[in-house]
């Protein structure tokens, strides 16, 4: 009786290494590395910008696409920060980014269109597409990882290009000569480009370039962000899209019919993080890169793999073996918790991403138990 579309999506990989991380967490000290979440707590001023909210009442029923302020708010950033000529009209705001990037798929992909994902990438992308009757192109990255033969694998029934910059799992920025060919390639080809960017703030090297700026491209791209790793506010789920005003309806008619909107609170807090102080991403940012910078050198130290990190807060790495069978044993035998590589596409099962969204502490415990572990691994 369970619908097709449902059936079609797997349980997620790690679910069986988060399981065996909770139960051995009982009685064991557990590394996790799994979570890819900020470590720090949302600042003050935006919380502040909650509570004031609620005080004065504002805890009921919003517009559908969010209330006008922080449409206006996204607006200003998109033109201000990534030169996107967008107006409210242009925005709808989500509980979550990935709830955009559901309406997305669900309002654009229908039964056998196929959609282009780079191998590997965030596994939600997969699950949506196949809720939404879509199919998955696998399109597997070249080495170095900062390109893809994706025009070899547009078929009559592509269309849609998904581009994460910077990368979740891989920690990739993808440079401008590649952004350059995804637009190349949608324009010539009548294509859609979902541009996931919500990482865009925590870039070490690289510069971030948003597909819509480009010319040609706005009408034909959906950008995906929020506040969630920008401003550490996973648990809030305050996400948006941006978008031509077509797509934009359509996705406001299907979240009207679904979530109603974004909590009302939870958007005057998301005005107060666009336009209060930004001093707190910097520090933030200069932490993330000192975890990665110990990771790193560390990790050349063991002669070990890896995609190069310049943004997000992940390190993609091979581990020389079967990703899920490594992830199991490490937690079994140094009570680490990682992320096999399976759990992002089907090219690289024998990496693992690792999250250094957590303490200096719990890295140092990371890195010298990895190294016992493949010494006692021979």
């Amino acid at each position: 009786m369970i619908a097709e579309r449902i059936k079609a999506v797997q349980p997620s990989a790690t679910l069986r290494i988060s399981a065996l991380a909770k139960e051995l967490a009982k009685e064991k000290d557990v590394v996790d590395m799994s979570v890819g979440e900020p470590d720090f707590v949302t600042p003050d001023y935006i919380m502040d910008a909650a509570i004031k909210a609620m005080k004065e009442g504002k805890v009921f029923y919003t517009p559908t696409k969010g209330i006008p302020e922080l449409l206006d708010a996204i607006a200003e950033k998109l033109n201000k920060e990534n030169g996107i000529d967008v107006k409210a009209d242009n925005i709808i705001v989500t509980p979550g980014a990935k709830y955009a990037i559901f309406l997305a798929m669900m309002v654009l992909i229908e039964n056998g269109d196929e959609v282009i994902l780079l191998d590997p990438s965030w596994v939600s992308y997969e699950a949506c597409i196949l809720m939404a009757g879509g199919k998955v192109r696998w399109v597997s990255h070249e080495e170095g990882f900062e390109d893809a033969p994706i025009e070899e694998n547009i078929t009559s029934k592509t269309k849609m290009i998904v581009v994460n910059t910077p990368s979740n799992p891989l920690g990739v920025v993808y440079p401008k000569e590649f952004l350059k060919k995804v637009r190349d390639l949608a324009i010539d080809k009548n294509l859609i480009v979902l541009s996931d960017e919500i990482y865009e703030k925590i870039i070490f090297e690289g510069k971030h370039v948003s597909l819509a700026s480009m010319d040609g491209m706005f009408e034909r791209t959906i950008t995906i962000n929020g506040f969630s790793k920008t401003y550490s506010m996973t648990g809030w789920r305050l996400g948006y899209a941006a978008a031509p005003e077509w797509i934009i309806k359509e996705m406001n008619k299907m979240q009207s019919h679904s979530t109603s909107h974004p909590t009302s609170f939870v958007q005057y807090a998301g005005i107060a993080a666009l336009k209060g102080d930004k001093s707190f991403i910097e520090k933030m940012v200069g932490e993330f890169k000192r975890r990665r910078d110990t990771i790193v050198k560390k990790l050349e130290e063991l002669n070990i793999n890896f995609a190069p990190p310049k943004g997000a807060f992940y390190v993609f790495m091979d581990v020389g073996m079967d990703g899920m069978k490594f992830s199991e044993e490490f937690l079994q035998k140094e009570y680490v918790a990682v992320t096999p590589g399976s759990a992002f596409g089907l090219a690289f099962n024998n990496w693992v991403r690792v999250s250094y969204a957590t303490s200096m502490e719990n890295i140092k415990k990371f890195l010298e138990r990895l190294e016992r572990f493949y010494k006692s691994n021979g």
